[in-house]
């Protein structure tokens, strides 16, 4: 896959600016989240030039929060349907409830249910969205202002499954917004603003305004993306030994349950036995996005390896119970 240089304001985009395209190398057919901002108009454009699937699906959300979101989306649909290999679809969700909680979170979460749902009825296995250096900096303070552990401070990963049949990639991780915005100015590509993006009633708007102070100090988006990368690569170092860890202590695996040797576990460093639980409620939950709570994590792990009393505790849909006289720790699915 070859993808044209474009000046910038100064910087290049190429292939090399772009993480996981080798991932999606010869899939008969994309899906791009578009909302019509400059992020996602820039990525479409970008694969678009370069052919990167022979069909390119461009997905726009209408989440049902203002009413001028319909036009938008047809707007979008307008805007890109004479670039080469892209068909638009829009996708609906049901107005909020007045008065929801959690606006953002559940928008999110039903935007990317609509698109993985229709991803998997036309057997489109990848999903590209538009994140970029920004976003990730931005998660990883809100993360740290939710008192992640490393693995949230590690941030979003250019490739990650959202379930089975779904891969979510995100090659502009390593592109600076402004860089994204200078791309569609250089290429005359349109682009919409959305409103919300400028509500401080949301934490991750007040974040963002916050981050221009944080960069006069020295921890600019570039800096605390980049503290992000390498908690990812301690994450992956963590992950390889977690994982070797769950071949040693497996004995026995069924549709419902995980039987694991509890010495096995216990020679391992704590860190990587709540690795080794937190993968087995993973594996038998089977949700998309999901891992268990850290602070509840930590909880029950030290009460299972420290509290001789500790019989059996319930996290993520699953019951964890200590057989004292097997010597085993046994997950299984409750729902």
């Amino acid at each position: 896959m070859s993808f044209s240089e474009h000046d910038t304001n100064g910087t290049v985009l190429t292939a090399a600016a772009l993480g996981g395209m080798d991932a999606v190398a010869g899939a008969p057919a994309l899906a791009v989240a578009v909302s019509g901002g400059p992020d996602s108009m820039a990525l479409l454009r970008m694969l678009a030039d370069a052919g990167a699937a022979p069909r390119l699906y461009a997905l726009t959300v209408d989440h049902g929060l203002r009413p001028e979101a319909a036009a938008e989306a047809a707007w979008v649909g307008a805007q890109v349907a004479d670039w080469p290999g892209v068909e638009h679809h829009v996708l609906t969700r049901a107005a909020p409830a007045p008065g929801a909680t959690r606006v953002q979170e559940r928008a999110r979460e039903d935007r990317y249910a609509l698109m993985a749902a229709w991803c998997r009825g036309r057997g489109v296995r990848y999903l590209l969205t538009a994140h970029h250096r920004d976003d990730q900096a931005e998660t990883f303070l809100f993360r740290l202002a939710k008192g992640s552990g490393l693995d949230g401070l590690a941030g979003m990963r250019v490739i990650s499954a959202y379930d089975a049949a779904l891969t979510l990639v995100r090659p502009l991780l390593g592109v600076a917004k402004d860089d994204l915005t200078a791309f569609c100015a250089a290429r005359a590509v349109p682009y919409v603003n959305d409103p919300s993006n400028g509500n401080d009633r949301f934490a991750r708007v007040r974040l963002r305004a916050a981050m221009a102070g944080l960069a006069a100090e020295g921890l600019s988006p570039k800096r605390l993306a980049v503290t992000a990368r390498r908690f990812g690569t301690a994450r992956t170092a963590l992950e390889h030994y977690a994982q070797k860890a769950y071949d040693a202590a497996l004995i026995a695996r069924g549709g419902r349950e995980i039987v694991l040797s509890l010495a096995a576990l216990a020679a391992e460093p704590m860190e990587t036995r709540r690795r080794v639980i937190a993968m087995t409620i993973n594996d038998l939950e089977n949700e998309r996005d999901y891992s268990p709570r850290m602070e509840a994590l930590e909880d029950l792990v030290d009460r299972l390896f420290t509290d001789d009393s500790f019989t059996r505790a319930s996290l993520g849909h699953c019951l964890i119970a200590r057989g004292r006289r097997d010597g085993t720790v046994s997950v299984s699915r409750t729902g």
